[in-house]
């Protein structure tokens, strides 16, 4: 298994905690933010600070419907500034996991796996990834928590900035995206969280734009051609997300696997898969 694939499925969990924890989201709101999708846009736009336009967040974030994160960019700006936002959510963050974490919270594991992990996530190029040298800029915290969930939230972002590369060479649209993920794992796109939400006819389309191109078949389910496809967008991805587990050496990753396991479980019991 590449260490990409092997490390996402350790990380993801960590990253996800701001969508998972309600602690971020209401950290969020309290600033002032009128929601759940004004605490996401404004926590995760919030180290490209307040002059960056929602067409260009949109085409960063490549996965939304037009008009989608205009409906929150730059209006949370309005309300709150970026850096309450990043301090807000980082601090929601922190209260999620050590809610979640117990006592592993203050283990040894915890430190050692943020230093490590924060070597990775700090050791790649930043050309051609827009969101994770955004997220570059910001301070790196110093305590053990914290430290551990910026430096995944670093290699998540930076994986899916390679996604979006491998989307694009596959000519997969942002929203295409989610119908070909739901499909994938036999969703039908209309129950599907990300896309259940846009108007019918909207949703049709972008199905039957895919079944024209041979990805989706008469029974609404991917073809051999739309599975291939996936396999493709999914490889990249990992080949592109493998730079920074470079910067480790075997025993670094293997004490780094150790270390995240134990984390990686506890998240994933009480979050939403």
């Amino acid at each position: 298994m590449p260490n990409a694939r092997r490390m996402y499925d350790l990380i993801e969990p960590i990253g996800l905690v701001p969508y998972f924890a309600d602690e971020s989201d209401e950290a969020l709101i309290a600033l002032g933010l009128r929601g759940q999708w004004d605490a996401y846009f404004a926590g995760r736009a919030a180290p490209f600070g307040r002059s960056v336009p929602a067409e260009v967040v949109h085409a960063i974030f490549y996965n939304f419907a037009p008009g989608e994160v205009a409906r929150h960019i730059p209006k949370v700006w309005e309300l709150t500034t970026p850096e309450a936002a990043l301090a807000a959510r980082e601090r929601g963050c922190v209260a999620g996991m050590r809610r979640i974490l117990g006592e592993l919270a203050d283990a040894s594991e915890i430190t050692r796996a943020g230093d490590l992990l924060l070597k990775a996530a700090t050791s790649a190029p930043v050309e051609g990834r827009a969101l994770y040298a955004a997220l570059r800029t910001v301070p790196v915290p110093r305590e053990p928590v914290a430290r551990l969930w910026h430096a995944a939230t670093l290699l998540r972002e930076h994986r899916g900035d390679g996604h979006t590369v491998a989307l694009l060479a596959e000519g997969i649209g942002g929203t295409e995206s989610h119908v070909l993920h739901a499909l994938s794992v036999d969703i039908p796109a209309n129950e599907f969280g990300r896309v259940w939400h846009l108007p019918a006819a909207r949703l049709t389309a972008i199905v039957d734009g895919m079944r024209d191109r041979g990805l989706v078949g008469d029974d609404g389910r991917l073809t051999p051609a739309g599975r291939a496809t996936k396999e493709r967008v999914e490889a990249m991805t990992d080949r592109l997300a493998e730079t920074p587990y470079n910067a480790l050496s075997a025993q670094e990753l293997e004490c780094l696997v150790a270390d995240l396991e134990p984390i990686s479980a506890a998240l994933r019991a009480v979050f939403p898969w």
